[in-house]
């Protein structure tokens, strides 16, 4: 066989691998609550066949369905006729759902602001591939003509370092303060610049703009003689600029402080009677089936011999065999979520009764998947922004995963764990002499954590826990 008909083969075997069902359900695996909503509605205006399950009583259209076989219209047909409609209704048969507050990432949020500024299209779009290329902490990493560089090359956009420079003003106003910096001296000045100008943050401005390498090296003394401050004067500015976040864009995994936004939870928890309680969220999507009418035109056409008749049977028999498809992708997904959520309840049995976040296990994808038997790509797509409502909050199912590290004994912790000890650690501390990296993970090891020191750095910089010297107090 030549090279093009190896090639074909492969291609030929790779789109065997996937049926149009497992596709469907693939698909909507990776829809939140909201969406999975959103995605029925949509259907059912674009396939006719699909129809609501009308549960009132002498419901005609209910009864001539019952007494319809689709089976002898369908050629190789796999899915048995009972499961041609599916129930979307949870435990409460009034179509509702409740929404909540919970977050929206960082670029998100500066993307909303960016909405209310009156700018131009082209403005606009110069600001906001700015707000793109802000790093995780929020800070502006490259210089403004690499980025007039970057917008020519990349995105088409004609600009140069003025109006950039323009923009990153713009960005600089918005919140959380002190976002867009070029560097930390910039992004402490930008929080000062916002708060207000009491003699405190007066005298904390002075110190960043004209001493800022004496302060990050602790020379107090110099300072207080060049700016002819107080011992008290320098101590309240010295409290002003700790209490500063360095870190305005926060973190990726750990950190969920940034602004409110509406979402249905995906699954609801309940504590009763000591047992917890899994359910489906109520969710205003219909109940589905395959309409009757359709079926009978499918089943008359089958009877004829004239040409139009048998498009026309065509025509619906692939409608029929979509809405088939997208009522088990349905129910298959519904299954799913509750395997893959029951499999993470199990696990982590001990901190869903309280919500004692020190309960945590280390958890990652592999041990859920394991537990479900399915792959670790499904329980990915299951975990990715899908809420759950707790008896003790509202959490992203990614919040239930971490690494593990081992104590001494052995035994494994998770990171969460471990940087509870942490913060604990820093806020017992003596504030006039702070304990460094080191100091640190000798007390963790002391409490039977073996942590490194470039772990304790990491961990310390997701808190938002400056290092020692910037924790120093007179």
């Amino acid at each position: 066989m030549n090279n093009s008909g190896i090639k074909q083969g492969l291609v030929q075997k790779q789109t065997q691998k996937l049926s149009p069902l497992q596709i469907q359900t693939i698909k909507l695996l990776e829809l939140s609550a909201l969406e999975m909503q959103q995605r029925i509605q949509k259907e059912m205006e674009e396939n006719p066949v699909l129809d609501e399950n009308s549960k009132a009583e002498g419901d005609d259209d209910g009864e001539q369905q019952e007494d319809l076989s689709l089976d002898a219209y369908t050629e190789d047909d796999s899915i048995p006729r009972y499961k041609t409609y599916v129930n979307n209704y949870g435990k409460d048969e009034k179509p509702q759902y409740n929404t909540f507050s919970v977050k929206e990432s960082f670029h998100q949020s500066l993307e909303h602001q960016l909405g209310y500024k009156p700018l131009t299209e082209h403005e606009r779009a110069v600001a906001s591939f700015i707000i793109g290329s802000l790093d995780d902490d929020g800070y502006l990493r490259r210089d403004l003509e690499s980025l007039v560089d970057d917008m020519a090359f990349k995105s088409g956009i004609t600009t140069d370092a003025d109006e950039v420079g323009r923009m990153l003003k713009v960005i600089q106003e918005f919140e959380p303060t002190g976002v867009g910096a070029r560097d930390l001296q910039e992004c402490l000045l930008l929080q000062l610049k916002a708060k207000e100008q009491t003699r405190d943050v007066v005298n904390a401005t002075a110190i960043l703009t004209r001493f800022y390498p004496e302060f990050t090296k602790k020379h107090y003394s110099k300072i207080i003689s060049r700016l002819g401050l107080s011992e008290d004067d320098m101590k309240g500015a010295i409290s002003e600029i700790v209490h500063l976040n360095p870190r305005p864009g926060g973190t990726i995994d750990d950190n969920y402080t940034e602004q409110a936004q509406q979402v249905v939870p995906d699954f609801l928890l309940e504590l009763k009677d000591g047992e917890l309680v899994l359910s489906l969220p109520r969710f205003s999507v219909p109940e589905l089936k395959v309409n009757s009418k359709y079926a009978r035109i499918l089943e008359n056409a089958a009877k004829s011999s004239a040409r139009e008749g048998k498009e026309a049977a065509m025509f619906v028999k692939q409608k029929i065999d979509s809405a088939k498809w997208f009522i088990e992708a349905i129910k298959q997904r519904q299954n799913t979520f509750m395997s893959t959520m029951n499999a993470i309840l199990k696990y982590q049995h001990d901190y869903f009764m309280d919500g004692d976040e020190s309960k945590l296990k280390p958890m990652v994808l592999k041990d859920i998947a394991e537990m479900t038997g399915l792959d670790i790509s499904t329980i990915s797509r299951v975990v990715s922004s899908k809420y759950i409502q707790t008896h003790f909050g509202i959490f992203p199912l990614k919040y239930f995963f971490s690494e593990g590290l081992a104590t001494d004994s052995g035994e494994e912790v998770s990171t969460r764990e471990i940087k509870k000890v942490l913060s604990e650690c820093v806020d017992a501390e003596d504030k006039k002499k702070p304990l460094t990296d080191e100091e640190l993970v000798n007390m963790l090891s002391s409490k039977g954590y073996k942590v490194a020191r470039r772990t304790v750095a990491k961990y310390r910089e997701q808190l938002n826990i400056p290092i020692a010297r910037l924790r120093k107090e007179l």
